[in-house]
């Protein structure tokens, strides 16, 4: 089975559970399956089903949902797509990094694999797409996306990757050069707000975000050299 032998809506739910998986380390929950895609409960119940039927999940009653080897296989060349199409918009087509991930969902239903394989060698081979997110090729799944949060990292830390849902949070953390590969501490949390100081050489800068927000940003456990 190839990847384009499925409809756009199997490709977007493979490739949502296996982001679910890869952020949590834990298999993905139905209801959060049902967010990521914007689909009804029930209608994502259904789907489920029908993806457990064709071999690509398991789907146990209260344990979760996990990829069978063959739907890790399909949910990854579409993460490949995605984040390989991401890297291309921002770096040769000029986008910013809260820009690229409406139009990459569009793309990476409509490209073929030697057009990919072309625009990974033109690319460079990327590791890692604007965001942080590993970029997994059938000959090497990629490093291993950290499981620690900037909500508990203790100390100086760097950043490894920003969930891109929010393009408002996006934009934000860029106007106050928070991206992967950013040193940074969290100084204290006050009623919800975060003072986070960007460590870089002698021009420190204190920025101000949402508690929330820090779950949402993913670290190295120690600054890598």
């Amino acid at each position: 089975m190839h990847v384009n032998d499925l409809p756009e809506i199997t490709q977007d739910y493979l490739k949502v559970i296996w982001n679910i998986v890869e952020t949590t380390g834990e298999p993905a929950a139905a209801g959060k399956i049902s967010q990521a895609t914007g689909q009804k409960k029930s209608t994502t119940s259904e789907a489920l089903k029908r993806l457990a039927e064709q071999g690509l999940v398991n789907h146990e009653p209260y344990t979760g949902i996990t990829l069978t080897d063959l739907g890790d296989q399909l949910a990854a060349a579409m993460v490949w797509r995605h984040r390989l199409i991401e890297v291309f918009l921002v770096e040769v087509l000029g986008y910013r990094w809260d820009e690229v991930h409406d139009d990459a969902e569009i793309l990476e239903h409509s490209v073929t694999d030697r057009f990919m394989e072309r625009l990974d060698a033109h690319l460079g081979h990327p590791a890692r797409d604007p965001h942080g997110d590993p970029i997994p090729r059938s000959d090497n799944p990629g490093e291993p996306l950290s499981h620690i949060t900037l909500a508990e990292a203790e100390g100086e830390t760097v950043v490894e990757q920003v969930d891109d849902r929010d393009p408002e949070l996006l934009r934000y953390l860029a106007d106050h050069h928070i991206a992967p590969g950013t040193t940074v501490r969290v100084d204290k949390v006050v009623a919800g707000l975060a003072t986070v100081t960007v460590i870089a050489g002698g021009a420190n800068r204190t920025v101000t975000l949402a508690e929330a927000v820090l779950s949402d940003i993913r670290v190295h456990p120690t600054p890598r050299c």
